[in-house]
């Protein structure tokens, strides 16, 4: 197969489009769609073809790659595009799916002879508009050379979990990673909103920690965030944080185990997005600290 693909890309999000952008200046053919239309549009200037329907994105496409809501929401998806699939074709899964939901999209895989990789991906809007994700992917070893392009182009680095996308590895992997993602997400915004309530300023705790085993760059940054107002544009959606946390804590349950901190997690998501900040950037969790928006 030639380096240079068509790639069919559903679902242009933040991430997806983003993806869509680095995969056309790669050089490949990029048709994508997406369920609101103007979210896709933009990207015609970058040489993407905006495609009406998921059949006419997929329809001779060599790689099809998912980056939607949810699994629900990606298997819908492959069902209005399946009369045009080609069998053969491989598909490159990004959407954070929860582990139930994989094992139902592999099967919708084999029974239209594509074939599957999960490969959800580790980043946010900046490092997948400069084409630096973290791709964690499972997929058959004689069927990787088929989609190295496409992943080389919307990421720095893959991880190879697996060789059955089926088994959800990469999917694990990605909830592991994720669950402390959104955990220190929320410690963030607690001490932030602590510090506010006791008065103290937080530049002082950031100074506190300067340099030693408690300072993290992402503290800083999601911190600098809140502090700064700069929410908007979100790098990760509260209302997909909000998501993927329930993600978290039902595969917590499913492998017999309580995960109090995603959980409470969780609820801090819905209760920011019920206060309206539902689009902002996942560290406005801070303002479910107050009753109202702060």
């Amino acid at each position: 197969m030639t380096d240079k693909l068509t790639v069919s890309v559903l679902g242009t999000g933040i991430m997806g489009a983003a993806m869509a952008r680095n995969l056309a200046r790669a050089g490949h053919t990029v048709r994508a769609w997406n369920r609101s239309p103007d979210k896709a549009r933009p990207l015609a200037a970058d040489g993407v073809r905006i495609a009406d329907s998921p059949a006419e994105a997929v329809r001779g496409a060599d790689v099809v790659l998912t980056m939607l809501y949810d699994g629900p929401a990606a298997l819908d998806v492959m069902r209005q595009a399946a009369e045009a699939l080609r069998p053969g074709a491989a598909w490159v899964q990004s959407t954070t799916a929860g582990i139930e939901a994989v094992a139902d999209l592999a099967d919708f895989a084999r029974a239209h002879e594509l074939v599957f990789f999960d490969a959800p991906v580790l980043g946010t809007r900046q490092p997948a508009e400069a084409g630096q994700l973290l791709v964690l992917a499972a997929g058959p070893v004689d069927g990787r050379d088929a989609v190295t392009p496409v992943l080389d182009a919307v990421g720095a680095r893959t991880v190879w979990t697996g060789e059955d996308g089926a088994e959800g590895s990469a999917t694990r992997l990605k909830l592991v990673a994720n669950s402390w993602v959104l955990a220190v997400t929320n410690a963030a915004g607690e001490v932030l909103a602590l510090a506010k309530a006791l008065d103290v300023d937080p530049q002082s705790f950031f100074d506190a920690i300067d340099g030693g085993p408690l300072d993290m760059g992402y503290l800083r940054a999601k911190s600098g965030m809140v502090l700064e107002d700069r929410l908007s544009p979100a790098q990760f959606a509260v209302s997909t944080a909000a998501k993927d946390a329930r993600l978290i804590v039902e595969a917590g349950e499913r492998g017999g185990v309580r995960l109090d901190v995603a959980a409470a997690s969780a609820e801090r998501f819905e209760r920011a997005a019920a206060q309206g900040h539902g689009d902002e950037d996942m560290a406005a969790a801070y303002f479910a600290s107050f009753d109202e928006k702060a």
